[in-house]
């Protein structure tokens, strides 16, 4: 049979800094490569300059808008703004001309509403109609189109606009184009606004193929009434490929290295639900754990798989022990602040037991073989933790405390041994089961699909 090359298009909420999100997409593009080496890739991401240098693909961006700043999530300005000193000034005659109408309630709101009806939802509109086509367009020179990050069906970001909408919208255009369409190994929740269940609800009815990363994502759609079939594998990451860990010439502690990996939870600056006191307390709580395991004899590893949402917190962290132990004792803990998934995975193989935050965090413990303690902010996590065999491992972010976490972390260590066995064994077969899964969806003996019909 001729061979046939085939072009093939990932989309995932990447390119925020989210290293978890970067390793799904490491290890979907392996996967393909060794089936169909020959196979053209691009990618569709939220910071396409980010994903192409990190991915070495071709990337474009997922929505009508331009990247500000570090952090997609945070920050976008509309593509047709002016930055020169005409538009500066502009811009300032604006501003007084708004300053002066205030004064006047009622006009001020009669104009804010003809602006809106008559200016900015035509803008709005028109330029979302040339984004489309634009992507549209790209569509069409594909073969294939892959939802392949882990949690793309939520709407906790942003609502039913975000990445409800934007994943619809793709769907909608690769059917259009006749491009085969493929949902991996997806997490789904939380999903609350009607809008949002609308939106997903119609682009997985159109897809060729579903699959979820746990049973939990898919009960949860499946409740909000989707019936066709989809398959419960594992989250992609788990195929990555990996090197065993070199760990001859870390430097020992007494009981060993720990990584503390927290995240900026409720912190009103960068997380969805903003709470000062929450974020605080829960500082607080892992300073207080930290400083214990610091007197019993451990080493301190702070690190994070987020390096763009948590890097804040880890200096907030830090800076918490260092008050806590007293800056003659914080030679005990070390900082370290990695740009890729080999250098994150490269400075966990130094640890001895992970504590961490987020669903990623465990994954790649578990991939390292690592005795991983985890404090779960969304049910993900904890399911994860179960399935692994872990669940008495896992701690509540909002119940727990200090004293519970020393608790659940002295087992782990004492356990660890035994604890070592159930994760390799588990890992052996989410890695065989994704084996599998790709081996039917990319064949080796022929490149046509196997997801379906457009």
């Amino acid at each position: 049979m001729d061979r046939v090359t085939k072009r093939i298009g990932l989309l995932d909420h990447v390119g925020g800094g989210n290293l978890g999100d970067d390793a799904t997409q490491t290890a979907v593009i392996q996967n393909i490569k060794t089936r169909w080496p020959h196979a053209q890739i691009a990618a569709f991401s939220m910071n396409p300059a980010d994903t192409e240098k990190r991915h070495g693909i071709p990337s474009y961006a997922i929505r009508r808008t331009r990247l500000v700043g570090s952090n997609p999530f945070v920050t976008y300005f509309d593509l047709d703004g002016d930055a020169s000193p005409s538009g500066k000034r502009v811009v300032s005659f604006a501003s007084r001309m708004k300053s002066c109408l205030r004064k006047h309630r009622l006009l001020f709101r009669v104009l804010k509403l003809l602006k809106l009806t008559l200016v900015r939802a035509p803008k709005t509109f028109f330029a979302e109609l040339l984004f489309l086509f634009k992507s549209y367009r790209i569509l069409r020179s594909l073969d294939l189109l892959v939802i392949s990050g882990g949690g793309q069906l939520l709407d906790c970001w942003g609502g039913p606009w975000e990445f409800p909408y934007t994943i619809w919208k793709w769907i909608v255009l690769a059917r259009l184009a006749r491009v085969r369409r493929v949902f991996l190994n997806v997490g789904a929740g939380p999903l609350e606004h009607p809008l949002s269940i609308f939106f997903v609800m119609r682009a997985l009815r159109l897809a060729n193929y579903t699959s979820f990363r746990d049973w939990k994502s898919q009960a949860l759609i499946q409740q909000i009434g989707f019936t066709a079939r989809s398959n419960v594998v594992a989250d992609c990451v788990y195929s990555l490929g990996t090197t065993a860990c070199d760990t001859g010439t870390r430097g020992r502690a007494a009981n060993g290295i720990v990584g503390i990996s927290p995240m900026a939870y409720c912190h009103p600056g960068v997380y969805w639900k903003k709470d000062r006191r929450l974020y605080d307390s829960f500082i607080q709580k892992l300073s207080a754990f930290g400083s214990a395991l610091i007197s019993s004899g451990h080493r301190i590893v702070l690190f994070t798989t987020d390096i763009w949402f948590d890097s804040q917190t880890i200096e907030d962290l830090k800076n918490a022990l260092e008050t806590e132990i007293g800056l003659a004792q914080s030679h005990w803990i070390t900082v370290r602040h990695v740009e890729t998934t080999e250098a994150l995975l490269s400075t966990m193989c130094l640890m001895d037991y992970v504590v961490t935050c987020r669903f990623h965090g465990v994954v790649f413990a578990h991939l390292l073989n690592k005795p991983v303690l985890a404090i779960s902010p969304h049910p993900k996590v904890a399911t994860l933790m179960n399935d692994i065999g872990l669940s008495e491992y896992c701690v509540n972010i909002d119940s727990f405390d200090s004293d519970l976490l020393l608790r659940r972390f002295s087992l782990l260590a004492r356990n660890g041994e035994s604890i070592k066995g159930v994760m390799a064994e588990t890992l052996d077969g989410f890695r065989r089961k994704l084996a599998s899964q790709f081996d039917d969806l990319f064949p080796r003996a022929t490149p046509a699909l196997s997801c379906g019909d457009s």
